[in-house]
């Protein structure tokens, strides 16, 4: 049995607490500042529950910890954790400092502990169907990427919180367009250079809503990264990945992928010359506890059993979520660098009015 302490109980932490606390082989603690919640917690679950994280740490005898606290408390958190010869799995954005990220990742590695920061697209079927073509040349060598997200998170003006200061760690940038640029170093690593970045405000007074940035490899490859979560034609979150390469094309998102081959290849049964279609359904293990997709369900799985003396999976860990954070601060760099471009330089588009594709609110 693994003890684990899960430290924060918004959205992702409930997530996370409903499936390791389902886990036969884990026993949760559970740590958050509201008393409210931890009543609710304790009145109706077994869960021992802790109000002060360093407490958690110093008295529950934790074999591991779930980080799922506002972004800018995810690092000195999981240092804490670390330095205690704990197992961690972080929420994403893992920090929002990269070298704090690299530093973490070294001392993670250093003393053997699993780590893993929740970028869960990776346990997605269709996206690893997606990264075993690229890996194998199905589409020969790929020249251009467009990653996308989109949704109706933020479709009216909203009072501060710690999502809407990105100084905490909040935005459309953090939030939402981390997930595709994971995807993209994921198969392709970290960008040469990043320019053209845009991060513009539509209903938040202090963060971005939508995030559009071109990246450049050495080699040739170029990747576009489209992203507005603040686009109500969309009924929910949706990401997606289109690959063009030399000799085809992949389009991927949570449900399918989508594969063009101007001819067939013999190391990949199963695909043939021209479309062919796979669902995410087929290219996905069953898990013992389903909660809004497999893939939440799978990567904790993969945590628990990495922390009782399994094999630690590098899926998602902390050296492959340090190079998003290395990535987006790229972004975040070249945005201020846009800022200063010489008016005359820069054509002037039309005002736009606050509102979905410019409609009036």
């Amino acid at each position: 049995m693994v003890r684990v302490g899960l430290v924060g109980l918004g959205k992702m932490g409930i997530s996370h607490f409903s499936i390791v606390n389902s886990h036969p082989d884990a026993e949760t603690h559970v740590c958050d500042a509201s008393g409210l919640v931890l009543d609710v917690v304790g009145r109706y679950t077994s869960a021992p529950v802790w109000r002060d994280y360093d407490e958690m740490l110093e008295k529950a005898d934790l074999q591991a910890v779930i980080i799922a606290t506002p972004s800018q408390l995810h690092g000195p958190m999981a240092r804490k954790a670390l330095e205690r010869g704990l197992h961690v799995f972080c929420e994403k954005p893992f920090c929002l400092d990269w070298r704090e990220a690299e530093d973490l990742a070294r001392l993670a590695e250093e003393k053997g502990l699993a780590n893993q920061v929740g970028y869960h697209y990776r346990y997605v079927g269709a996206f690893q169907e997606m990264k075993r073509l690229v890996d194998a040349g199905a589409i020969g060598e790929v020249t251009h990427v467009l990653a996308e997200a989109y949704g109706p998170v933020v479709l009216k003006p909203k009072g501060a919180t710690w999502r809407t200061d990105r100084a905490a760690g909040g935005g459309c940038l953090y939030d939402y367009a981390a997930h595709p640029v994971n995807l993209v170093n994921w198969c392709f690593g970290l960008p040469a250079q990043v320019t053209g970045t845009i991060l513009n405000s539509i209903y938040s007074e202090a963060t971005d809503d939508e995030v559009y940035s071109t990246y450049a490899y050495a080699g040739g490859l170029s990747v576009q990264v489209s992203v507005n979560w603040s686009d109500e034609s969309y009924r929910k979150m949706s990401a997606k990945m289109t690959l063009t390469g030399t000799k085809g094309r992949i389009m991927a998102d949570r449900q399918e992928i989508q594969v063009y081959l101007r001819e067939a290849v013999p190391d990949l049964p199963g695909y043939r010359e021209g479309w062919n279609v796979k669902y995410t359904t087929e290219l996905s293990e069953p898990v013992r506890f389903y909660l809004r997709g497999e893939e939440y369900s799978a990567q904790l799985d993969d945590f628990v059993a990495a922390a009782r003396g399994g094999p630690r999976k590098d899926l998602n860990d902390f050296a492959s979520a340090a190079q998003t954070d290395r990535t987006i601060s790229m972004m975040i760099d070249d945005s201020e660098r846009e800022k200063t471009l010489a008016p005359e330089t820069v054509r002037q588009a039309p005002a736009r009015r606050r509102g979905w594709f410019g409609r009036a609110r």
